[in-house]
């Protein structure tokens, strides 16, 4: 061969070649048709070939990076369908209790934190842990939390349920003036003498009020708690994650974070967006999102405002909130709030008549079926003169949606978006509503018989922990983090049922199903590499499963043990006594 043949030959073969190739794998593809295989190859960020590992590694080419799985299982990217990103500003200043197997190791990284946080900043521990994880199975008391927090404001946040602040917290937060938010439902303890004791007992509006009181961070912080809040996604094998809006950065606001992390090729996961717009909290919510998307930075359903990653940072809508004295709140600690039938009425009637005229998706957090049944009625009754019309729309969370129900949202075209609080809070809401009704919180099986569309999502970071392996598990085995049963044998989901709600099923939400979630030719190149086979593990193991490798559009954003080396590397956390540059974002034992 001439050496113009030849060069003109290894041109073609690199042109040809796979930019990466993973075998030696077992991989749940979440394709009926090519269920299993062993190896897959990349291109340009799409998958381009699936199969064994001799006629995959021979699309090999000179510059193709090739990945030994040493026989580990791979799995479709996780796509959390429902989560909190941007709500995480402050994660950064956060200490996470996510998966702290004691309350005495819960403690003691408190009172570690209380040293190294500064004079003018707080200790503060914001959702995303259960008293029912703790070996000790109960909450802290005041006097442990004071004696491990004393000479820094402190708060300690479970879930949107209760709050326990020290001395120096309720008096900055003016606890017992006028200057503390009063929201429907807020209670603060008192003791027999009359004495504040520092819990507080609420509902989600008063600690997202709460958090805007606390010192906020830098521009620069809260683009590190970004960069570190999608880390911590991509070491459980996320690679997708809908925002499912936020109180505090709400658009365009939000979006000045994301868009220094998408300029600098750090945006390691794809994130479309739904937008809640609060304005000044005596307007109307839709027509302060309507304002925000046609005048203050116009935009439409499906834009991308990512450069040039797919789905990267996608207008999906507006919600979860369209109008604050609808929302059913879900404290399982309390009974049920229930809203009266008029204001669902005038609800669809009133605001989301104006979001089906515009084509505007949107989701609506309704948590118990007395609620979803009136919104229900009146959205049949509004499709009837305004059709839906294939238009995108969801009820999230939904945990008591009856099967009747479950068929009407069918019908007119909507999904169901559940979560897996009930893996963290189940033993709150047996205590409250009684072991046969959570035994059926949610349907699972019915949900899933059903065919409507459906997704698991972890609602993190503050309802419940952003690790979706914890409700995967509840899914499975039907047990709390407590170790309680909390779903009936015959309302679990098989292994692979369970995964499909985070994968395939979950892409809907996405609008990408015909390219997200599953591993076959033609998908967008997001998979996880784990660190045990799901499929095989004791049950009591899935909680524990995390990623060793996980690639995102064809390039590797998390890579721990074998594949440390293939990661990128991550910035320093700011700033330098951040809880998270010394404890990362979930527990790891040390």
């Amino acid at each position: 061969m001439s050496v113009a043949s030849d060069t003109h030959a290894q041109a073609a073969q690199e042109a040809s070649g796979a930019d990466l190739i993973v075998h030696n794998a077992r991989i749940f593809t979440g394709n009926a048709a090519q269920p299993a295989a062993s190896a897959l190859a990349v291109r340009n960020g799409r998958i381009f070939s699936v199969g064994t590992d001799a006629e995959v590694l021979g699309l090999k080419g000179t510059r193709t990076r090739v990945i030994d799985s040493r026989g580990r299982r791979l799995i479709p990217g996780i796509i959390d369908a429902h989560t909190h990103v941007l709500n995480e500003g402050g994660f950064n200043y956060t200490l996470r209790w996510d998966g702290v197997p004691t309350l005495r190791r819960a403690l003691a990284m408190l009172r570690e934190q209380a040293k190294r946080t500064p004079e003018g900043h707080w200790v503060k521990v914001i959702g995303g842990w259960s008293p029912y994880q703790f070996e000790e199975q109960r909450f802290p008391t005041m006097e442990e939390l004071r004696k491990a927090v004393p000479n820094r404001p402190m708060i300690v946040q479970y879930a949107y349920n209760r709050g326990f602040m020290n001395q120096q917290a309720m008096d900055a937060f003016g606890v017992g003036t006028d200057a503390f938010p009063k929201f429907p439902g807020t209670e603060l303890e008192k003791d027999a003498q009359g004495r504040y004791t520092g819990v507080v007992h609420g509902f989600t509006f008063m600690f997202i009020v709460m958090e805007t009181m606390v010192p906020q961070l830098s521009f620069d912080e809260e683009v590190s708690s970004l960069i570190h809040t999608i880390h911590s996604l991509n070491r459980f094998g996320i690679t997708s994650a809908i925002d499912a809006g936020t109180g505090f950065r709400e658009y365009p606001k939000g979006q000045r974070t994301v868009d220094v992390v998408a300029r600098d090729n750090r945006l390691n996961i794809r994130m479309p967006f739904v937008d809640i717009q609060f304005g000044d909290g005596t307007g109307n919510m839709v027509d302060a999102e309507i304002t925000a998307i046609t005048r203050t930075a116009p935009i439409a359903p499906g834009h991308n405002l990512h450069p040039h990653l797919a789905h990267g940072h996608v207008y999906r809508g507006t919600g979860e909130v369209l109008a604050g004295d609808v929302h059913d709140h879900e404290n399982f600690d309390r009974p049920a709030v229930i809203i009266e039938p008029e204001m669902m009425r005038q609800l669809v009637e009133r605001d989301v008549a104006k979001l089906v005229q515009r084509r505007i998706p949107f989701r609506l957090h309704i948590t118990y079926n007395e609620n979803i049944t009136p919104f229900l009625d009146a959205l049949e009754k509004l499709n009837q003169k305004t059709p839906l019309d294939g238009l995108r729309w969801s009820l999230e969370h939904a945990e008591t949606i009856s099967p009747a129900n479950i068929a009407r949202v069918k019908a007119l075209g909507g999904g169901i978006a559940l979560d897996t609080k009930m893996a963290f809070h189940g033993d709150g809401f047996i205590k409250t509503h009684g072991r046969d009704k959570a035994l059926l919180t949610p349907r699972l099986r019915q949900l899933v018989d059903s065919g409507i569309p459906l997704a698991m999502t972890t609602d993190g970071f503050r309802a419940a922990s952003y690790n979706p392996w914890v409700g995967i598990s509840w899914m499975v085995s039907g047990k709390a983090v407590s170790g309680s049963e909390v779903l009936a044998r015959d309302n679990r989901l098989s292994r692979a049922e369970a995964l499909g709600l985070f994968t395939r099923k979950a892409a809907w939400f996405m609008n990408t199903e015909t390219e997200m979630g599953m591993i076959a030719p033609g998908q967008l190149a997001d998979f996880a590499l784990l660190d045990r086979d799901y499929f095989t593990v004791p049950e009591s193991q899935i909680a524990s499963v995390s990623s060793v490798l996980t690639v995102m559009d064809g390039r590797v954003v998390y890579g721990a043990q074998d594949y440390q080396s293939l990661a990128p590397a991550l910035p320093d956390v700011l700033p330098a006594w951040s809880p998270i540059r010394h404890f990362g974002g979930y527990y790891q034992a040390r």
